[in-house]
């Protein structure tokens, strides 16, 4: 059995916080351990943070969608700004650490599957699984 929640947060820094928690209530409720709900907690941040840093001024609000079952949880994060050219990103260099630009790196490692999707003028769409090996 499949539960969908879905979420319109208001475009703002001070409700990336409320995500995190929402979020992390559901991964528990199914089973996740600690370390699991951790690493879910700062993926939705940093997908959140994204959106309220790096969309278009002004953005109104973006959704987020929770698709839970008891084997996984499914997190979609979209936003209708600005979107971005997904050919020009580029990994970071652990050699050479700079402040910023390390959100999809981050996020791509601590979920199980991570896609993106990005279309400038229309927005962005990320999608985080993260698998439960739950008892």
């Amino acid at each position: 059995m499949t539960d969908l929640l879905k979420f319109s947060i208001p475009g703002k820094p001070e409700y990336v916080s409320m995500v995190r928690m929402a979020v992390s209530s559901l991964a528990n409720s199914i089973g996740f351990d600690v370390e699991a709900i951790d690493d879910i907690k700062v993926a939705v941040s940093e997908a959140c943070t994204n959106v309220v840093r790096h969309g278009c001024p002004g953005v109104q609000s973006y959704e987020v969608t929770c698709e839970v079952c008891k084997e996984q949880i499914t997190i979609l994060i979209t936003d209708r700004a600005g979107g971005y050219d997904m050919s020009k990103y580029q990994m970071p260099n652990p050699d050479e650490p700079k402040e910023g630009g390390l959100g999809i790196f981050i996020i791509r490692a601590l979920m199980d599957e991570v896609d993106i999707f990005s279309e400038i003028g229309a927005g962005t769409k990320i999608k985080m699984v993260k698998y439960c090996n739950c008892k």
